[in-house]
Formats: C-alpha cells, sequence, structure tokens
C-alpha cells in the first residue's frame, strides 16, 4: 500500500486506529496545486473504504479543475484541541474519477458500498442522493503518516 512512516514511531497510529479513526470522521482537508504552483486547501467530506479514502467533490470546484490537470493531491484528517490530544492521518498520492462526471446515479458497482457507506455516515440515509452536481474521486495512498498525541502520556496527557 503506502511508504512506510520512518519519524515518529512512538505517536504512529497501527493500521487498525488509522482506520478507525479515518471510519469516524467526517471532514478532512484536501490539497491541490494550481497550473502556477500554487496550493490551494480546501475540506471535504470523504469516506475511508478499503484503504482507499473517496473524496465527493463538487465538479465545477476549483479543486475538481486543478486535479484534472493534476492529479497530485495531499489530505489531512485531524482531531483534538490540546497538544496532548492531536491526532491525525496525512495521506499522499493521485487521484482518479470513479463513475460518471457529474455523477448522477447511473449504476457503479465500484461506488454501490462507498456510496452506502457516505450516505449512511453523512446523511443517516440508506442510500444516496444525487444532486447531478457532485462526482467521485479516488485517492488510494502512495504515503501515509499518522500521529497520535495521546501516545505521549506523561505532561501532556488530560
Amino acid at each position: 500500500m503506502a511508504a512506510i512512516q520512518r519519524r515518529g514511531r512512538r505517536i504512529m497510529m497501527s493500521d487498525e486506529e488509522r482506520d478507525a479513526f479515518l471510519g469516524a470522521r467526517r471532514t478532512c482537508r484536501v490539497a491541490t496545486v494550481s497550473a502556477d504552483g500554487s496550493p490551494h486547501v480546501a475540506p471535504l467530506w470523504y469516506v475511508w473504504h478499503r484503504g482507499s479514502l473517496w473524496l465527493y467533490s463538487i465538479t465545477r470546484s476549483r479543486r475538481w479543475t486543478q486535479l484534472g490537470k493534476d492529479p497530485r493531491v495531499a489530505v489531512v484528517v485531524d482531531d483534538g484541541t490540546e497538544y496532548g490530544e492531536l491526532r491525525g492521518v496525512e495521506l499522499s498520492g493521485s487521484v482518479v474519477p470513479v463513475g460518471e462526471a457529474p455523477r448522477t446515479g447511473e449504476p457503479c458497482a465500484e461506488l454501490a458500498e462507498v456510496e452506502a457507506l457516505f450516505a449512511a455516515k453523512n446523511f443517516g440515509m440508506a442510500e444516496m442522493v444525487h444532486d447531478g452536481r457532485h462526482a467521485w474521486l479516488r485517492l488510494t495512498p502512495d504515503r501515509v503518516v499518522s500521529w497520535d498525541f495521546r501516545k505521549l502520556g506523561g505532561a501532556f496527557a488530560r
């Protein structure tokens, strides 16, 4: 899957901890690069499923346009207020669109589980409602870095 994290092994999440953390969160921050090299970061809802981060993006967004020209992305999902509570995951790699864009609900076997998870997680619904404005991007990361400062204990623990 992804490159192995070398630094911060003491605070690194296990695969199980990472999967539980990503599965429980709703919002990530997605960083893209414009044609002139300037960065753009924006929040986005997502689903973590089978080692991939599934991003549900508006197709007329700056993010979608930039990713159409350069699919490289960095994504951060984090949590915590106090130093000793901070935890998160950074994922990077290239995204690929999946399904029609914009998504209108045409049958797509690859999206069936993803859309069911997304609808339940974000809307409390059993099925996805399509608005004809969004589409799916899949990030199967090349690199994953995680941290959980709660593992430090001692002076930083609450």
